[in-house]
């Protein structure tokens, strides 16, 4: 992507207000080495030009096999929330949640003799509060989705390229969790600092292993943690330098218990509103799994004094689909 001027639609109605805490951010990128940065890490082209799998190419058969050797002790962690009904300042179109027939009148109409319970569901998964993967063409960048291919391959009806359906079988590799807080003897991330390459080394340093190929890298933050004793909507996150480690450390899978930005941003331009999301999903094809809950994770990690283990996410087979819920599952 050469042109890193802004296009497309005016999503802001104007240019970003500054953000109050940016002085926080000591090593805050320019707009130019945004840019450079997405061209450094872009992978449009590398498996052709109609490649839709983006970084999972780097999660071949090898990988997923050699992840089935981490299973020991028989044990399953799920790293999602529960559905998120309640409304809130994080959710502001709470999923739906009714009964259609429920025990007090569980007759089904028509079939004389069977007595059910059935109910319906309804989410808008991307956001703040529901546990979901990301597919490559959720977010674009100077009106451009990973691979090159226009915006308006997505239309009012689904998206043309780069859906959710490219992992229609699953996604299945070794799990790494990086468990920042841990690392570096705190309760979770000050959301005025943005992760940085360092400390994400020092975390892997920790856990005694090294990120590679095909890993699917779960990084805590200790989001949760802070919202029990912060109400507010801030959200600690990743320094988009992160990205050019993961490129070069071959991740194909980042997930988080945030949503890798920091909220509200720690980058001032309106063209890189969000540059995890921007560099990750755009330039890299790297498909992201937004507000998991790594606590109980990071817990049994400790416990077993091991951070890597063999990760199952299957995400809903919806054709079009900008993403999924997602309810990814951890064996050790």
């Amino acid at each position: 992507m050469s042109d890193h001027g802004h296009s497309g639609c005016d999503c802001h109605g104007g240019a970003l207000a500054a953000d109050p805490r940016a002085g926080a951010h000591p090593q805050a990128m320019t707009g130019d080495e945004l840019g450079a940065l997405f061209d450094q890490v872009s992978n449009w082209g590398r498996w052709g030009a109609d490649d839709e799998r983006g970084a999972l190419n780097h999660l071949g058969a090898a990988e997923v096999a050699r992840a089935g050797a981490l299973v020991r002790e028989g044990r399953t962690v799920s790293l999602s929330r529960n559905f998120p009904t309640r409304p809130g300042p994080e959710n502001p179109w709470p999923a739906q949640h009714h009964m259609i027939i429920a025990g007090d009148d569980p007759c089904v109409p028509g079939v004389d003799g069977l007595e059910v319970s059935t109910d319906y569901i309804g989410i808008a998964f991307h956001g703040m509060s529901s546990s979901h993967m990301d597919a490559l063409c959720h977010v674009f960048a100077q009106g451009r989705m990973y691979n090159g291919h226009p915006a308006t391959d997505v239309k009012s009806t689904g998206a043309r390229r780069n859906t959710v359906m490219v992992a229609k079988d699953g996604i299945v590799g070794r799990g790494v969790l990086l468990d920042v807080p841990r690392t570096q003897g705190v309760a979770f991330v000050d959301p005025d600092h943005m992760v940085t390459v360092d400390e994400l080394i020092a975390a892997e340093q920790a856990a005694g292993l090294s990120v590679g190929k095909g890993d699917l890298l779960m990084i805590r933050l200790g989001r949760d943690v802070r919202r029990a004793t912060h109400d507010d909507q801030i959200v600690p996150g990743l320094d988009p330098r992160v990205v050019g480690w993961l490129h070069e450390r071959q991740v194909a899978v980042l997930g988080g218990d945030g949503v890798h930005d920091p909220i509200p941003s720690g980058v001032v331009h309106r063209d890189w509103a969000m540059p995890i999301h921007m560099l990750g999903l755009v330039a890299m094809g790297l498909h992201l799994l937004d507000n998991l809950d790594l606590e109980p994770l990071a817990t049994t990690c400790a416990e077993l004094g091991r951070w890597e283990f063999q990760l199952v996410a299957a995400p809903l087979r919806i054709e079009g689909g900008t993403g999924s819920p997602l309810n990814p599952i951890a064996i050790f």
